[in-house]
């Protein structure tokens, strides 16, 4: 296999930049390898995989018998969903420290923003997998440099942030995956390197106080303006509460800058002690910053602010490229670069152009990362852009899936993955269209996430959720005799936060009217029945604004199908979309609304599954 490029030191004794050329020469190269050699990669790959985990429990169960040949792994053992896990996921869990789903022990869990059960998945991990997503890290800037030469000269302004973590009962820390990256030793000892030369000190990064991370980390960029050659987040959404926290704030952070101080909002001492550390008073930049702010108009607020940035690195595909406008208009259109793709089953790849437009880009799959499969999927038509399965693989446990090297140009496809921490066969529920090839390594289009109707940061809420919140809210509309005819939503993110959106088409038999609370009941309602990604965002993230619902004059469902009639749909085959996304349609939507209302408080929501809390 392939030797991955290892760390190799920056700087020489007088401190000239001696060795970045080798480095990104290695990485570039490693690249063109293990994309050359895909196939016989991943053959190795699996073996490797199956020859460590020959003795775990889930292998023995479906009687692999130590083989490790990709016949004979396709033939046994079967494709899985979350669901097929979740007993042996529980079991290690609940403290099982036996070799059940790998022979190396579970490090820790990894808490994915798809949902179970209204809870979040658990996916297991294994220490060196933190290896493996910092080689993906170490190949991106190499890329970058090529088409954006001089990053070693400036420093990145990057909004990254922890989130909440739980213990299971067993013991185990369970955290999204950066956070559990960011607090790795990979990242918080990573060694002097000028493509990962932050405005933002690690303390700043790793305050558990939302408010104050913010705070601190928008201070240190805007007093290292000039500095500044890129600037970005994890997603777009992220990138973009970020503005409009410094849109509220700009007053406190010029006067910090002003005077050298920072706010004593900030209490967080390791944190005031980093900033502090390099903070001095600078009234020109003060003023500076006040007179930008200050003016009537936000666009191109990121040029005029840090004037030395080429472009934003923010993730702006799927759900996310809602956002692309927006950005669009802070930036006066700066390049948007989506550079790699990962989920918390694993990383699994890079984008190779990273300044094609974000309806362009692709991501090449690295074969290193783990192995790969891919079902054929097929779209159905309709509004909500669902997807069919080309045959039922409860019926047909032992379908043959494409392998890497063997996909499709133009086709779709489910991706399902074997790791080295122990999922085998797991379909990721991500949905991906090939959109060519680096040498013989597929590149894909992210399409969507299976299923998924509403998003507005990292929840992801579907259809059968949606239906059963909005089942629960329409309880209280009984006692006034009133009845819910038809619904559909909307992910509305002309506002930061976004918010969901729920049309109620509704009708009266009795005489009395529904009171305002009632309605703001129902939409608590809602937001108490989705899951804790959603619940998290609306209570500690703030990532996610009130739910509102918006009721619609009678017959509104009848013209919307009368619509969807004139743009060629089949009257035989026509169902009410449970979300919206076409303009006309919320247009259309928005013209018949009688009435809002908005959640009058946040959900409940703790950190770690509701069944650790009792």
């Amino acid at each position: 296999m392939p030797e991955a490029p290892k760390n190799i030191p920056e700087f020489d004794c007088c401190g000239g930049s001696v060795k970045i050329y080798d480095k990104n020469r290695k990485a570039l190269q490693f690249i063109e390898e293990v994309t050359s050699n895909a196939d016989e990669v991943q053959k190795q790959v699996l073996s490797e995989i199956l020859s460590r985990s020959a003795n775990v429990e889930y292998l023995q169960r479906y009687g692999l018998d130590g083989r490790t040949d990709r016949e004979t792994f396709k033939k046994v053992v079967p494709v899985v969903t979350y669901e097929d896990l979740k007993p042996d996921i529980d079991r290690i869990a609940n403290g099982d420290t036996s070799p059940i789903l790998c022979s190396k022990p579970i490090s820790e869990f990894l808490t994915s923003s798809g949902t179970s059960d209204g809870e979040r998945k658990l996916m297991p991990t294994i220490e060196e997998e933190l290896q493996r997503r910092s080689l993906l890290y170490s190949l991106l800037m190499p890329v970058m440099n090529q088409f954006v030469p001089g990053l070693d000269k400036g420093k990145g302004m990057y909004f990254l942030f922890i989130k909440s973590e739980a213990k299971t009962p067993g013991g185990l820390v369970a955290r999204p995956v950066l956070t559990s990256y960011y607090k790795s030793s990979h990242f918080t000892d990573r060694p002097h390197d000028p493509y990962t030369n932050y405005t933002s000190p690690n303390e700043t990064i790793l305050c558990p106080e939302p408010y104050q991370s913010m705070y601190s980390q928008l201070l240190c960029g805007l007093y290292q303006n000039t500095k500044v050659i890129r600037v970005g987040a994890v997603f777009a959404s992220g990138f973009i509460r970020a503005i409009k926290f410094l849109e509220k704030h700009w007053h406190l952070l010029c006067n910090d800058i002003r005077t050298g101080t920072i706010d004593p909002i900030v209490t967080d001492p390791t944190v005031r002690e980093a900033v502090m550390k390099f903070l001095e008073p600078n009234p020109k930049l003060a003023d500076f910053v006040e007179a930008e702010c200050g003016k009537d108009s936000w666009r191109g607020i990121i040029i005029r602010l840090w004037p030395n940035t080429k472009y934003i690195d923010v993730i702006v595909t799927g759900t996310m490229s809602q956002y692309i406008p927006t950005l669009d208009y802070y930036s006066n259109g700066l390049p948007l670069v989506c550079t790699m793709y990962a989920s918390s089953e694993c990383y699994f790849g890079l984008n190779l152009n990273p300044l094609s437009e974000p309806s362009e880009v692709s991501y090449t799959l690295i074969p290193t990362m783990c192995y790969y499969e891919f079902l054929p999927v097929n779209r159905k038509n309709g509004f909500t852009g669902s997807f069919s399965k080309p045959v039922s693989l409860e019926e047909k446990e032992n379908q043959d899936l494409v392998d890497l090297v063997d996909v499709q140009l133009g086709q779709e496809y489910e991706l399902v993955v074997t790791t080295y921490a122990g999922l085998y066969r797991y379909r990721v529920g991500d949905i991906l269209r090939v959109a060519g090839f680096k040498n013989k390594a597929p590149q894909f289009n992210f399409v969507c996430r299976k299923n998924v109707v509403l998003s507005i940061d990292s929840d992801k809420t579907d259809e059968v959720e949606l239906q059963n919140a909005v089942k629960n809210a329409a309880n209280h509309l009984m006692s006034f005799d009133a009845t819910l005819n038809e619904y559909t939503s909307y992910a509305d993110t002309s506002t930061i936060p976004g918010h969901y959106v729920l049309y109620w088409e509704i009708s009266l038999s009795g005489e009395t009217s529904i009171p305002p609370s009632i309605f703001e009941d129902c939409c608590l309602t809602v937001e108490e029945s989705l899951n804790s990604v959603y619940r998290q965002g609306r209570v500690q993230d703030k990532s996610i604004g009130p739910l509102e619902i918006k009721i619609v004059e009678s017959g509104t469902f009848d013209k919307l199908m009368d619509y969807a009639l004139s743009q060629g749909a089949s009257i035989n085959q026509y169902k009410a979309p449970r979300c919206v996304k076409y303009a006309p349609i919320i247009k259309l939507l928005n013209s018949r609304v009688v009435a809002n209302y908005f959640s009058p408080k946040c959900p409940k929501w703790v950190p770690g599954h509701k069944q650790w809390c009792t």
